[in-house]
Order: C-alpha cells, then sequence, then structure tokens
C-alpha cells in the first residue's frame, strides 16, 4: 500500500522556529586596573588579578584616605615624606605603592598569594620602586615582628570573607605603630571604639562607599577626643 502524500507547505511561510533563549548576563563588575592617584607615579594603571576574593580599595576611598593622611603629614602636596608603611594585605598593592608615590621612605608590600605577589614585584620593578619591598608572607606575621613603635602607617584590607583576621592584625599593627601614627582599616562593618580600645587604637576618621567601611585608626593618645 502507498502511504497517501503530506500536503506541501505554503509557499512564502517558513517553518516557525523555537525562540532563542537568552544566557542570562552576569558581568564582571570587579575593575581589571586601578591607577594611582597622586605624586611620581599618577596615573598609572596597576592589574588586577582575577582572584576570588581580591577587592581593590576604590579610587574614591583612596582618594579620601590620602587627603587625611597628607593632612596629618603637614608636607602639603598630598605627600607623605619620610613615612614609613607596611601594606599587610597587599592585593593589588594600590595602597602601598600610592603611599611611594607621595614620597615614604620605605613601603613593605606583604601578600600571602604567591602569584600576586609575583605581580607585585614586577609593579614594582616597572616603576623602578627603589623603596618598595615585596615580601610574601601572612600579613599579621609581618607587623608581629616589625620592631615596635616604628611605623607612620599601617594598611590593613584583609579579605571580608575572613573576619578572625581583623582582631589580631589591628592589634599587631597599633603595636607597630609610631606614637602620632595611623591604621587604616577596610571592613564589611563599621567598628566601633569600645571594640578597638582593647587593641590598642581609637576611630579618628570614617566613611563608607558602597560596602566598604574606611577607618583611619590611631593610638589613644593620638585619636581625636
Amino acid at each position: 500500500m502507498i502511504a497517501p502524500k503530506k500536503p506541501a507547505a505554503r509557499a512564502g511561510k517558513a517553518p516557525a522556529k523555537s525562540p532563542a533563549k537568552k544566557t542570562p548576563s552576569h558581568p564582571d563588575k570587579r575593575p581589571h586596573e586601578v591607577r594611582i592617584i597622586g605624586g611620581l607615579w599618577k596615573r598609572t594603571r596597576l592589574a588586577v588579578a582575577d582572584k576570588p576574593g581580591l577587592r581593590p580599595t576604590p579610587d574614591r576611598v583612596r582618594e579620601t584616605l590620602f587627603n587625611w593622611l597628607a593632612s596629618l603629614a603637614g608636607a602639603g602636596g598630598g605627600e607623605l615624606p619620610g613615612w614609613h608603611c607596611v601594606d599587610a594585605f597587599a592585593g593589588t598593592g594600590a595602597l602601598g605603592l600610592e603611599a611611594a608615590s607621595r614620597g615614604a621612605a620605605s613601603v613593605l608590600l606583604c601578600e600571602q598569594d604567591p602569584a600576586l605577589a609575583t605581580q607585585l614585584s614586577t609593579a614594582r620593578d616597572k616603576l623602578k620602586a627603589d623603596k618598595v619591598r615585596v615580601e610574601r608572607g601572612h600579613g599579621v606575621t609581618v607587623l608581629e615582628r616589625t620592631p615596635a613603635g616604628t611605623l607612620h602607617a599601617v594598611f590593613l584590607d584583609p579579605p571580608f570573607e575572613n573576619p578572625a583576621l581583623y582582631e589580631p592584625a589591628l592589634r599587631a599593627a597599633a603595636r607597630a605603630l609610631r606614637p602620632e601614627g595611623v591604621v587604616y582599616l577596610e571592613a564589611p562593618r563599621r567598628w566601633t571604639d569600645d571594640e578597638l580600645a582593647p587593641l590598642g587604637l581609637t576611630g579618628y576618621r570614617y566613611l563608607k562607599a558602597g560596602a566598604v567601611h574606611a577607618h583611619l585608626l590611631m593610638p589613644p593618645e593620638g585619636g581625636a577626643a
């Protein structure tokens, strides 16, 4: 038996197509580079590696921070002449390299991740930053072995997802500070003076930008009343 023929499709009409499924878009909002804001290397761009938890300090926050620091240094022009600094969780190195760009006498960039430590060394060599030293290691350990009372500034930007780092880092930073020294702290929440006092610090300046709580802290004898 011969099967009946199927009716021919009408001319001019293509078979209907199923609508294409749209793949949800999740753009990467993390910056791929940050810039040095002032000093010798102003506008120099630093690469931001694609690493989980790497969260460079936003330009606007760094600009405010270094205005605060320059005011304390009292040198004019945003400079930090003679300052000795440690960037204890350096990441991109944006904080420590900014300090070096503004005339700091020495800056130690400490980073535990080997790839990031290599990137920091590359950036230092490219800038010919002879006042900058890069060390692969744990930020708290580096601060604990720093001679007491020697640092003008400690930059603390630990991973937000590791809250256990904050208290030991703050305690070690406070011990390493000169009497007029400062600690810059980034955290996912605001730290109160009641929490800071047992660690040897008090609040001096504060701002919030998005999820970042930025603190400038001092020893109690140097902090604001």
